[in-house]
Protein backbone atom coordinates (compact mmCIF):
# COMPACT_ATOMS: atom_id res chain seq x y z
CA UNK A 1 0.00 0.00 0.00
CA UNK A 2 1.35 3.42 -1.04
CA UNK A 3 0.36 6.22 1.34
CA UNK A 4 2.38 9.22 0.15
CA UNK A 5 0.36 12.47 0.40
CA UNK A 6 -0.34 13.90 -3.06
CA UNK A 7 -2.11 16.81 -4.69
CA UNK A 8 -2.80 17.79 -8.30
CA UNK A 9 -2.50 21.45 -9.27
CA UNK A 10 -4.84 21.78 -12.24
CA UNK A 11 -5.89 24.76 -14.34
CA UNK A 12 -9.05 25.96 -16.01
CA UNK A 13 -7.04 26.47 -19.21
CA UNK A 14 -3.52 26.97 -20.52
CA UNK A 15 -2.24 30.37 -19.43
CA UNK A 16 -4.18 30.57 -16.16
CA UNK A 17 -0.94 30.57 -14.18
CA UNK A 18 -0.85 26.97 -12.94
CA UNK A 19 2.86 26.54 -13.76
CA UNK A 20 3.83 29.50 -11.57
CA UNK A 21 1.41 28.44 -8.83
CA UNK A 22 2.51 24.79 -8.90
CA UNK A 23 6.18 25.79 -8.91
CA UNK A 24 5.57 28.26 -6.12
CA UNK A 25 3.86 25.59 -4.02
CA UNK A 26 6.80 23.24 -4.59
CA UNK A 27 9.24 25.99 -3.58
CA UNK A 28 7.28 26.99 -0.47
CA UNK A 29 6.91 23.39 0.75
CA UNK A 30 10.59 22.70 0.07
CA UNK A 31 11.53 25.83 2.03
CA UNK A 32 9.57 24.40 4.96
CA UNK A 33 11.86 21.37 4.92
CA UNK A 34 9.56 18.90 3.16
CA UNK A 35 10.92 16.45 0.59
CA UNK A 36 8.69 17.35 -2.36
CA UNK A 37 8.50 14.96 -5.31
CA UNK A 38 7.38 16.88 -8.41
CA UNK A 39 5.52 15.54 -11.45
CA UNK A 40 4.19 16.99 -14.70
CA UNK A 41 1.20 15.66 -16.58
CA UNK A 42 1.87 15.28 -20.31
CA UNK A 43 4.90 15.19 -22.63
CA UNK A 44 6.65 18.29 -21.31
CA UNK A 45 10.41 18.78 -20.89
CA UNK A 46 10.58 22.43 -19.80
CA UNK A 47 8.31 22.59 -16.74
CA UNK A 48 10.01 19.52 -15.22
CA UNK A 49 13.37 21.27 -15.51
CA UNK A 50 12.00 24.01 -13.24
CA UNK A 51 10.47 21.48 -10.84
CA UNK A 52 13.77 19.63 -10.54
CA UNK A 53 15.69 22.79 -9.79
CA UNK A 54 13.15 23.89 -7.18
CA UNK A 55 12.69 20.57 -5.35
CA UNK A 56 16.15 19.09 -5.90
CA UNK A 57 14.38 15.85 -6.82
CA UNK A 58 14.02 14.81 -10.46
CA UNK A 59 10.58 15.68 -11.84
CA UNK A 60 8.84 12.91 -13.75
CA UNK A 61 6.28 12.96 -16.54
CA UNK A 62 2.94 11.21 -16.11
CA UNK A 63 1.26 10.55 -19.46
CA UNK A 64 -1.27 7.73 -19.90
CA UNK A 65 -1.07 7.91 -23.71
CA UNK A 66 2.66 7.27 -23.80
CA UNK A 67 3.05 5.24 -20.61
CA UNK A 68 -0.31 3.58 -20.06
CA UNK A 69 -2.13 3.77 -16.73
CA UNK A 70 0.09 1.09 -15.19
CA UNK A 71 3.19 2.97 -16.32
CA UNK A 72 1.95 6.16 -14.63
CA UNK A 73 1.37 4.30 -11.37
CA UNK A 74 4.75 2.57 -11.50
CA UNK A 75 6.63 5.81 -12.20
CA UNK A 76 4.77 7.57 -9.39
CA UNK A 77 5.55 4.82 -6.89
CA UNK A 78 9.24 4.59 -7.79
CA UNK A 79 9.74 8.36 -7.74
CA UNK A 80 7.98 9.01 -4.43
CA UNK A 81 10.17 6.69 -2.36
CA UNK A 82 11.47 8.81 0.51
CA UNK A 83 9.26 11.81 -0.34
CA UNK A 84 7.04 13.62 2.15
CA UNK A 85 4.55 14.85 -0.43
CA UNK A 86 3.98 14.69 -4.19
CA UNK A 87 2.89 17.77 -6.15
CA UNK A 88 1.60 17.06 -9.65
CA UNK A 89 1.30 19.94 -12.12
CA UNK A 90 -1.45 19.42 -14.68
CA UNK A 91 -1.50 20.13 -18.40
CA UNK A 92 -3.79 22.55 -20.29
CA UNK A 93 -7.28 22.66 -18.75
CA UNK A 94 -8.29 20.00 -16.23
CA UNK A 95 -10.39 17.96 -18.67
CA UNK A 96 -8.38 18.50 -21.87
CA UNK A 97 -7.22 15.16 -23.24
CA UNK A 98 -6.32 13.52 -26.53
CA UNK A 99 -8.49 14.71 -29.44
CA UNK A 100 -11.13 16.17 -27.13
CA UNK A 101 -11.34 13.00 -25.04
CA UNK A 102 -10.46 12.29 -21.42
CA UNK A 103 -7.37 10.23 -22.34
CA UNK A 104 -4.15 11.70 -20.92
CA UNK A 105 -5.96 14.65 -19.35
CA UNK A 106 -5.08 15.99 -15.92
CA UNK A 107 -8.35 14.54 -14.65
CA UNK A 108 -7.35 11.12 -16.03
CA UNK A 109 -4.05 11.20 -14.13
CA UNK A 110 -5.77 12.41 -10.95
CA UNK A 111 -8.07 9.38 -11.08
CA UNK A 112 -5.17 6.98 -11.71
CA UNK A 113 -3.34 8.33 -8.66
CA UNK A 114 -6.52 8.82 -6.58
CA UNK A 115 -5.23 12.32 -5.96
CA UNK A 116 -7.34 15.31 -4.90
CA UNK A 117 -7.33 18.35 -7.18
CA UNK A 118 -6.82 22.03 -6.51
CA UNK A 119 -8.10 24.17 -9.39
CA UNK A 120 -6.13 27.29 -10.33
CA UNK A 121 -8.53 29.97 -11.57
CA UNK A 122 -7.44 33.14 -13.32
CA UNK A 123 -9.64 35.71 -11.59
CA UNK A 124 -8.44 38.69 -13.60
CA UNK A 125 -11.44 40.62 -14.93
CA UNK A 126 -14.00 38.60 -12.91
CA UNK A 127 -15.65 38.73 -9.52
CA UNK A 128 -18.90 36.82 -8.86
CA UNK A 129 -18.80 35.20 -12.33
CA UNK A 130 -15.82 33.13 -11.26
CA UNK A 131 -18.12 30.94 -9.17
CA UNK A 132 -20.17 29.92 -12.19
CA UNK A 133 -16.93 28.79 -13.83
CA UNK A 134 -15.87 26.81 -10.76
CA UNK A 135 -19.31 25.24 -10.40
CA UNK A 136 -19.12 23.96 -13.98
CA UNK A 137 -15.74 22.31 -13.33
CA UNK A 138 -16.97 20.71 -10.10
CA UNK A 139 -20.08 19.23 -11.71
CA UNK A 140 -18.58 18.13 -15.03
CA UNK A 141 -16.96 14.92 -13.75
CA UNK A 142 -18.06 13.64 -10.32
CA UNK A 143 -15.18 11.12 -10.27
CA UNK A 144 -12.66 13.93 -9.80
CA UNK A 145 -12.13 14.82 -6.15
CA UNK A 146 -12.02 18.61 -5.77
CA UNK A 147 -10.36 19.88 -2.61
CA UNK A 148 -10.59 23.57 -3.43
CA UNK A 149 -9.38 26.44 -5.57
CA UNK A 150 -6.56 28.93 -5.76
CA UNK A 151 -7.52 32.28 -7.24
CA UNK A 152 -4.71 33.72 -9.33
CA UNK A 153 -3.97 37.26 -10.55
CA UNK A 154 -6.01 38.99 -7.86
CA UNK A 155 -6.13 42.74 -8.33
CA UNK A 156 -6.79 44.14 -4.85
CA UNK A 157 -8.25 43.39 -1.39
CA UNK A 158 -11.61 44.64 -2.70
CA UNK A 159 -11.39 42.15 -5.58
CA UNK A 160 -10.89 39.38 -3.03
CA UNK A 161 -13.83 40.48 -0.88
CA UNK A 162 -16.18 40.44 -3.91
CA UNK A 163 -15.18 36.83 -4.63
CA UNK A 164 -15.27 35.67 -1.01
CA UNK A 165 -18.84 36.88 -0.54
CA UNK A 166 -20.20 34.07 -2.75
CA UNK A 167 -17.62 31.36 -2.05
CA UNK A 168 -19.03 27.81 -2.17
CA UNK A 169 -15.79 25.78 -2.18
CA UNK A 170 -12.70 26.05 0.03
CA UNK A 171 -10.23 28.68 -1.19
CA UNK A 172 -6.62 27.69 -0.57
CA UNK A 173 -5.28 31.05 -1.63
CA UNK A 174 -5.66 34.39 -3.34
CA UNK A 175 -2.50 35.03 -5.36
CA UNK A 176 -1.87 38.64 -6.37
CA UNK A 177 -0.73 39.74 -9.78
CA UNK A 178 3.07 39.61 -9.89
CA UNK A 179 4.10 40.97 -13.27
CA UNK A 180 7.71 41.26 -12.11
CA UNK A 181 7.94 37.49 -11.55
CA UNK A 182 7.52 36.00 -14.99
CA UNK A 183 9.48 33.50 -17.07
CA UNK A 184 10.34 34.42 -20.62
CA UNK A 185 9.22 32.15 -23.45
CA UNK A 186 10.57 31.12 -26.82
CA UNK A 187 9.19 29.06 -29.71
CA UNK A 188 8.98 25.76 -27.76
CA UNK A 189 7.66 27.27 -24.51
CA UNK A 190 9.18 28.71 -21.36
CA UNK A 191 12.92 29.08 -21.05
CA UNK A 192 14.68 26.20 -19.31
CA UNK A 193 15.37 26.29 -15.56
CA UNK A 194 19.09 26.99 -15.98
CA UNK A 195 18.18 30.17 -17.89
CA UNK A 196 15.41 31.51 -15.63
CA UNK A 197 14.70 30.92 -11.95
CA UNK A 198 11.62 33.06 -11.30
CA UNK A 199 9.28 30.14 -10.74
CA UNK A 200 11.22 29.19 -7.63
CA UNK A 201 11.11 32.79 -6.42
CA UNK A 202 7.31 32.56 -6.59
CA UNK A 203 7.45 30.40 -3.45
CA UNK A 204 7.56 33.52 -1.29
CA UNK A 205 4.36 34.78 -2.93
CA UNK A 206 2.63 31.44 -2.36
CA UNK A 207 3.76 31.33 1.29
CA UNK A 208 2.22 34.77 1.84
CA UNK A 209 -1.00 34.30 -0.14
CA UNK A 210 -1.94 30.62 0.29
CA UNK A 211 -2.79 28.40 3.26
CA UNK A 212 -0.15 25.71 2.88
CA UNK A 213 -1.21 23.89 6.06
CA UNK A 214 -4.67 23.31 4.61
CA UNK A 215 -3.11 22.29 1.27
CA UNK A 216 -0.93 19.67 2.97
CA UNK A 217 -3.97 18.45 4.90
CA UNK A 218 -5.82 18.01 1.60
CA UNK A 219 -2.89 16.05 0.16
CA UNK A 220 -3.04 13.79 3.21
CA UNK A 221 -6.65 12.93 2.34
CA UNK A 222 -5.50 10.93 -0.69
CA UNK A 223 -6.35 7.27 0.00
CA UNK A 224 -3.70 4.52 0.01
CA UNK A 225 -2.87 3.23 -3.45
CA UNK A 226 -3.32 -0.52 -3.66
CA UNK A 227 -0.02 -1.00 -5.43
CA UNK A 228 3.34 -2.46 -4.59
CA UNK A 229 6.72 -1.03 -5.48
CA UNK A 230 7.56 -2.23 -9.04
CA UNK A 231 10.09 -5.04 -9.03
CA UNK A 232 12.33 -3.22 -11.50
CA UNK A 233 14.39 -6.03 -12.97
CA UNK A 234 17.75 -4.32 -13.02
CA UNK A 235 20.52 -5.79 -15.12
CA UNK A 236 23.60 -5.24 -12.98
CA UNK A 237 25.95 -6.19 -15.80
CA UNK A 238 26.98 -2.82 -17.16
CA UNK A 239 28.82 -4.15 -20.17
CA UNK A 240 28.15 -1.18 -22.46
CA UNK A 241 28.49 2.59 -22.12
CA UNK A 242 25.91 4.89 -23.69
CA UNK A 243 26.80 8.54 -24.15
CA UNK A 244 23.98 10.95 -23.31
CA UNK A 245 24.29 14.40 -24.91
CA UNK A 246 23.39 16.94 -22.26
CA UNK A 247 24.07 20.67 -22.51
CA UNK A 248 22.42 23.94 -23.60
CA UNK A 249 21.67 22.53 -27.06
CA UNK A 250 20.45 19.04 -26.07
CA UNK A 251 18.40 18.94 -22.90
CA UNK A 252 15.03 17.26 -23.61
CA UNK A 253 14.92 13.84 -21.94
CA UNK A 254 12.30 11.84 -20.10
CA UNK A 255 14.11 10.64 -17.00
CA UNK A 256 12.27 7.32 -17.26
CA UNK A 257 14.04 6.74 -20.61
CA UNK A 258 17.44 7.08 -18.98
CA UNK A 259 16.35 4.78 -16.16
CA UNK A 260 15.19 2.20 -18.71
CA UNK A 261 18.64 2.19 -20.31
CA UNK A 262 20.28 1.77 -16.91
CA UNK A 263 17.96 -1.08 -15.97
CA UNK A 264 18.80 -2.73 -19.30
CA UNK A 265 22.45 -2.80 -18.25
CA UNK A 266 23.99 0.36 -19.69
CA UNK A 267 26.33 2.75 -17.94
CA UNK A 268 25.30 6.29 -18.82
CA UNK A 269 28.08 8.74 -19.70
CA UNK A 270 26.95 12.37 -19.96
CA UNK A 271 28.77 14.72 -22.30
CA UNK A 272 28.35 18.02 -24.13
CA UNK A 273 28.52 18.12 -27.95
CA UNK A 274 29.10 21.86 -27.56
CA UNK A 275 32.06 21.63 -25.20
CA UNK A 276 33.44 18.06 -25.16
CA UNK A 277 34.94 15.50 -27.45
CA UNK A 278 32.88 12.34 -27.89
CA UNK A 279 33.77 10.18 -24.88
CA UNK A 280 34.75 6.51 -24.97
CA UNK A 281 31.28 4.98 -25.38
CA UNK A 282 29.58 2.19 -27.30
CA UNK A 283 26.45 4.09 -28.37
CA UNK A 284 25.04 7.63 -28.22
CA UNK A 285 21.62 9.05 -27.37
CA UNK A 286 21.07 12.63 -28.61
CA UNK A 287 17.91 14.17 -27.20
CA UNK A 288 16.03 17.20 -28.40
CA UNK A 289 16.54 20.77 -27.28
CA UNK A 290 17.74 23.95 -28.95
CA UNK A 291 20.54 23.20 -31.43
CA UNK A 292 19.20 26.07 -33.56
CA UNK A 293 20.44 28.51 -30.90
CA UNK A 294 24.00 27.14 -31.06
CA UNK A 295 24.58 26.34 -34.72
CA UNK A 296 27.90 28.15 -35.14
CA UNK A 297 29.35 26.43 -32.06
CA UNK A 298 28.05 23.03 -33.13
CA UNK A 299 29.48 23.49 -36.62
CA UNK A 300 32.96 24.15 -35.19
CA UNK A 301 32.79 21.62 -32.36
CA UNK A 302 35.21 18.65 -32.58
CA UNK A 303 32.36 16.44 -31.33
CA UNK A 304 30.51 17.07 -34.60
CA UNK A 305 33.32 15.38 -36.50
CA UNK A 306 33.68 12.70 -33.81
CA UNK A 307 30.07 11.65 -34.27
CA UNK A 308 30.55 11.35 -38.03
CA UNK A 309 33.56 9.08 -37.47
CA UNK A 310 31.68 7.02 -34.87
CA UNK A 311 28.78 6.49 -37.24
CA UNK A 312 31.19 5.41 -39.99
CA UNK A 313 32.58 2.79 -37.60
CA UNK A 314 29.06 1.43 -37.06
CA UNK A 315 28.43 2.82 -33.58
CA UNK A 316 24.67 2.87 -32.74
CA UNK A 317 23.41 6.46 -32.62
CA UNK A 318 19.85 7.33 -31.64
CA UNK A 319 18.61 10.93 -31.96
CA UNK A 320 15.34 12.78 -31.39
CA UNK A 321 14.17 16.08 -32.92
CA UNK A 322 17.04 18.51 -32.22
CA UNK A 323 19.41 15.55 -32.16
CA UNK A 324 17.99 14.40 -35.50
CA UNK A 325 18.70 17.81 -37.04
CA UNK A 326 22.25 17.78 -35.67
CA UNK A 327 22.98 14.46 -37.39
CA UNK A 328 21.89 15.72 -40.84
CA UNK A 329 24.25 17.21 -43.41
CA UNK A 330 23.34 20.84 -42.73
CA UNK A 331 20.83 23.14 -41.05
CA UNK A 332 19.53 26.23 -42.83
CA UNK A 333 18.69 29.08 -40.45
CA UNK A 334 20.00 32.64 -40.87
CA UNK A 335 22.60 30.92 -43.06
CA UNK A 336 23.65 27.36 -43.75
CA UNK A 337 25.61 25.50 -41.07
CA UNK A 338 27.41 22.21 -41.64
CA UNK A 339 26.41 19.50 -39.18
CA UNK A 340 27.45 15.88 -38.57
CA UNK A 341 26.61 14.60 -42.05
CA UNK A 342 25.51 11.21 -40.73
CA UNK A 343 21.89 11.12 -41.92
CA UNK A 344 20.95 11.57 -45.61
CA UNK A 345 19.02 14.82 -45.28
CA UNK A 346 19.25 18.56 -44.81
CA UNK A 347 17.23 20.51 -42.23
CA UNK A 348 15.65 23.95 -42.29
CA UNK A 349 14.34 26.10 -39.47
CA UNK A 350 10.86 27.56 -40.08
CA UNK A 351 8.81 30.39 -38.60
CA UNK A 352 5.71 28.24 -38.16
CA UNK A 353 5.24 25.09 -36.13
CA UNK A 354 5.53 22.05 -38.40
CA UNK A 355 4.12 19.36 -36.12
CA UNK A 356 2.57 19.24 -32.66
CA UNK A 357 0.90 16.28 -30.98
CA UNK A 358 1.07 12.68 -29.93
CA UNK A 359 2.74 10.05 -32.10
CA UNK A 360 2.12 6.33 -32.46
CA UNK A 361 3.81 3.93 -34.83
CA UNK A 362 5.44 0.56 -35.41
CA UNK A 363 8.88 -0.54 -36.51
CA UNK A 364 9.62 -1.39 -40.14
CA UNK A 365 12.59 -3.64 -39.36
CA UNK A 366 15.08 -1.30 -41.04
CA UNK A 367 17.27 -1.05 -37.92
CA UNK A 368 18.02 -3.61 -35.23
CA UNK A 369 16.92 -1.67 -32.16
CA UNK A 370 13.45 -0.96 -33.59
CA UNK A 371 12.55 -4.38 -35.01
CA UNK A 372 9.55 -5.14 -37.17
CA UNK A 373 6.23 -4.26 -35.49
CA UNK A 374 7.77 -2.90 -32.26
CA UNK A 375 5.36 -0.28 -30.94
CA UNK A 376 6.48 3.33 -30.51
CA UNK A 377 4.59 6.09 -28.67
CA UNK A 378 5.69 9.65 -28.06
CA UNK A 379 5.20 13.27 -28.96
CA UNK A 380 6.38 15.67 -31.66
CA UNK A 381 6.77 19.47 -31.54
CA UNK A 382 9.14 21.32 -33.83
CA UNK A 383 9.72 24.41 -35.94
CA UNK A 384 11.85 22.73 -38.58
CA UNK A 385 11.52 20.44 -41.56
CA UNK A 386 13.78 17.94 -43.27
CA UNK A 387 14.51 17.37 -46.93
CA UNK A 388 15.67 13.73 -47.04
CA UNK A 389 17.43 12.13 -49.99
CA UNK A 390 15.04 10.37 -52.36
CA UNK A 391 16.39 6.92 -51.44
CA UNK A 392 16.20 7.50 -47.67
CA UNK A 393 15.05 4.62 -45.47
CA UNK A 394 12.83 4.87 -42.40
CA UNK A 395 12.47 2.77 -39.26
CA UNK A 396 8.94 3.71 -38.16
CA UNK A 397 5.57 3.80 -39.91
CA UNK A 398 3.21 6.15 -38.08
CA UNK A 399 -0.49 5.52 -37.52
CA UNK A 400 -0.65 8.86 -35.74
CA UNK A 401 1.57 11.91 -36.19
CA UNK A 402 3.44 13.59 -39.03
CA UNK A 403 7.00 12.31 -38.60
CA UNK A 404 9.67 13.30 -41.09
CA UNK A 405 7.67 12.83 -44.29
CA UNK A 406 4.37 11.22 -45.28
CA UNK A 407 3.81 9.49 -41.94
CA UNK A 408 7.31 8.01 -41.88
CA UNK A 409 9.75 8.64 -39.06
CA UNK A 410 13.12 7.34 -37.98
CA UNK A 411 15.61 8.20 -40.73
CA UNK A 412 18.18 5.40 -40.98
CA UNK A 413 21.83 5.26 -42.02
CA UNK A 414 24.01 2.30 -40.99
CA UNK A 415 23.40 1.95 -37.21
CA UNK A 416 22.12 5.53 -36.85
CA UNK A 417 18.46 6.41 -36.30
CA UNK A 418 17.02 9.93 -36.13
CA UNK A 419 13.36 10.68 -35.30
CA UNK A 420 11.22 13.75 -34.91
CA UNK A 421 9.34 11.70 -32.29
CA UNK A 422 10.33 12.18 -28.67
CA UNK A 423 9.64 8.56 -27.77
CA UNK A 424 8.77 7.16 -24.38
CA UNK A 425 11.02 4.11 -24.16
CA UNK A 426 9.57 0.67 -23.70
CA UNK A 427 11.55 -2.00 -21.92
CA UNK A 428 11.87 -3.80 -25.27
CA UNK A 429 13.39 -0.77 -27.01
CA UNK A 430 15.84 -0.06 -24.19
CA UNK A 431 16.96 -3.70 -24.21
CA UNK A 432 17.47 -3.69 -27.99
CA UNK A 433 19.44 -0.43 -27.94
CA UNK A 434 21.69 -1.65 -25.14
CA UNK A 435 22.19 -4.94 -26.99
CA UNK A 436 23.28 -2.97 -30.07
CA UNK A 437 25.77 -1.05 -27.94
CA UNK A 438 27.11 -4.28 -26.45
CA UNK A 439 27.57 -5.83 -29.90
CA UNK A 440 29.48 -2.74 -31.04
CA UNK A 441 31.72 -2.86 -27.97
CA UNK A 442 32.72 -6.41 -28.92
CA UNK A 443 33.32 -5.65 -32.59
Amino acid sequence: MITVPRIVIAGTHSGCGKTMVAGGIMAALTARGLKVQPFKVGPDFIDPSHHTKICRRISRNLDPFMMGEEGCSDTFIRATLGADIAVIEGVMGLFDGLDGSDLASTAHVARILQAPVILVVDAKGMSRSVHALIDGYRRYDPTVVFSGVIFNRMGSPRHRSMIESSLAIPAFGYVPRTDDLTVESRHLGLKMAYEAGNIGKFGRVIEESCDLDVLVAAANQAPPMKKTIPAGKHNKQKGSKIGIALDEAFCFYYRDNLDQLSRAGAKLVFFSPLHDRLPDVDAVYLGGGYPELHLADLESSPCTRDLNCAAERGMPLYAECGGLMYLTKEIQADKTYRMCGVLPSTAEMTRQVQALGYVKGTGTGNISFIPLSLGVTGHEFHYSRLDPDTDARYAINLSRGKGIIDGKDGLVSQKTLGCYTHAYFTTAFAKKFVESATLFSKS
